[in-house]
């Protein structure tokens, strides 16, 4: 057994324990010491993902259990970087309202580790134990903001919900056990092309999964709690939840759906064009009416979300090998730079914000070009990309999955995505109009430290480049999928 292979999850687990036992000791008197530590081994364990990224192949561990290829690397990489920009950012708001505590950086790095593993899981029990993980390590950070009564609400509709959907998971993958006798991915799709898998169990088993899948994503019409908790958790967990996550969700549907159940593709395809059709029309048609800002980037990403899944549905439906590969790259490009432009939307929300006062409203960016301009500018680049206006890299990720889905002849569903991409060009044009265009209710000079104000410019720089040189990063993405593929 090739321990090493697990190096980032071993390496984390050892970390978080020996981060918990000194917070523990100390009482917390050197936790801000402790915090730059801690931003310091996750950067440095992105950076050891990132390259440490396998050139060719794909290697087993734990009795098949665990796989390591260049895509599950990358991704944990990127993944790690996320939540160390989550608390560099975060960290005054985590102050200001007295979260700055050893257990929220404990869960911060619980909900890695449960991405990690989602990533790396090779078999249905091990990706139940890292959507476990992550779960209810997110539950609990929902609920840190003891005093607030909106953050104990929402971590309640979350806890509900999520053992909802956790069970619809646990009961799909019982029963594709029951049809197929494994619980490896590599079993399950040898199985699944005879007979056994013709039988109704094997078809419920996979339409509970599905949903599962669905409701981690927050995609139509398991969306119901995406609003509510964006909206009631600090701002700094919002971004814990809407980030890194995203990526992981993304690997778990490549390893459960494309890995271990493709030769039923023509079953699940079906769910994911309804899944996406409704989430692009749900999310941007109800974005449009929020007037609170989280609100309206809880329905965005339900909408995104919906984008995504239109690059997985390309790769299913696309009739060769390189079309397969291109879909498949697209819907992983459209993922991490979606988490990219979360990131540094909610870091300028967390960075506006400060003691007593949370913004919330769209109508708390009136006039910030009057207060602040570079940070008015991040926002715009950030808004536009999302909208996928050029030159962003929110463009060059929708044009990416529309050209993978034009070249299935889906004509109709290329249309309709396009349409509803204006649509909500709307309400994040409407943002950078009241930036821009609205005095400002309040003339309070915005604070921002050193760390926060470096990592947001690095973000906004990275959305322009990215979307004038999206070449490099696109054919990375298509070199770690096509070897994922291969293995």
């Amino acid at each position: 057994m090739n321990l090493s292979l697990a190096l980032p999850e071993i390496a984390l687990a050892v970390f978080v324990c020996a981060f918990m036992i000194v917070d523990s000791v100390t009482k917390g008197r050197i936790l801000p010491a402790l915090h730059n530590g801690v931003v310091l081994f996750l950067l440095a364990l992105g950076a050891y993902c990132l390259a440490n990224v396998p050139a060719v192949g794909t290697q087993l561990a734990f009795h098949n259990m665990y796989i390591q290829d260049g895509m599950g690397m990358a991704l944990k990489g990127f993944s790690a970087f996320a939540v160390a920009f989550t608390l560099i950012v975060g960290s005054s708001y985590a102050k200001d309202r007295d979260m700055f505590k050893g257990e929220l950086h404990a869960l911060v790095m619980f909900t890695l580790l449960g991405q990690m593993i989602m990533i790396s899981a090779n078999n249905l029990l091990l990706i139940y134990l890292g959507v476990e993980l992550l779960s209810l390590s997110l539950y609990a950070a929902v609920a840190m903001h003891r005093d607030s009564v909106k953050a104990t609400e929402a971590a309640m509709k979350y806890f509900v919900l999520g053992a909802l959907a956790s069970g619809f998971l646990l009961y799909g993958m019982s029963m594709i056990y029951g049809a197929t006798g494994s619980l490896n991915h590599a079993d399950i799709a040898f199985a699944s092309a005879g007979a056994g898998s013709k039988s109704i169990i094997f078809v419920f088993g996979l339409v509970f999964l599905v949903a599962g899948l669905a409701f981690k994503l927050g995609v139509v019409p398991f969306h119901m709690w995406v609003p509510d908790v964006y909206q009631g958790s600090p701002s700094i967990t919002t971004l814990l939840i809407s980030g890194a996550p995203k990526l992981a969700a993304f690997a778990m549907m490549m390893r459960l759906l494309v890995d271990g159940l493709y030769t039923k593709a023509m079953d699940w395809q079906q769910m994911l064009m309804v899944l996406a059709v409704l989430s692009l029309a749900i999310g941007n048609l109800t974005a449009i009416a929020q007037t609170s800002l989280k609100r309206m980037l809880a329905y965005s990403t339900i909408a995104q979300m919906g984008f995504m899944l239109l690059g997985m549905l390309s790769g299913v439906i696309a009739g060769n090998p390189a079309n397969s590969t291109a879909a498949y790259s697209a819907a992983m490009f459209y993922s991490i730079t979606y988490v990219l432009t979360t990131l540094g939307t909610f870091g300028v929300i967390m960075v506006m914000s400060r003691k007593g006062i949370e913004v919330e409203n769209i109508a708390d960016l009136k006039g910030l070009n009057k207060r602040s301009p570079w940070l008015a500018l991040v926002m715009l680049l950030l808004m536009f990309s999302l909208a996928g206006i050029p030159p962003m890299v929110g463009f060059a990720a929708k044009l990416a999955v529309l050209k993978a889905l034009l070249a299935t002849g889906q004509i109709w569903l290329t249309v309709y995505a396009v349409m509803f991409s204006l649509v909500g060009a709307f309400y994040y044009i409407r943002v950078v109009k009241t930036m821009y265009f609205e005095a400002p209710a309040d003339d309070t000079d915005i604070a921002i430290a050193a760390d926060a104000r470096t990592v947001l410019g690095l973000n906004g720089l990275a959305v322009i480049v990215l979307g004038l040189l999206p070449a490099p990063l696109m054919a990375y993405c298509a070199q770690l999928i096509q070897q994922s593929l291969a293995g």
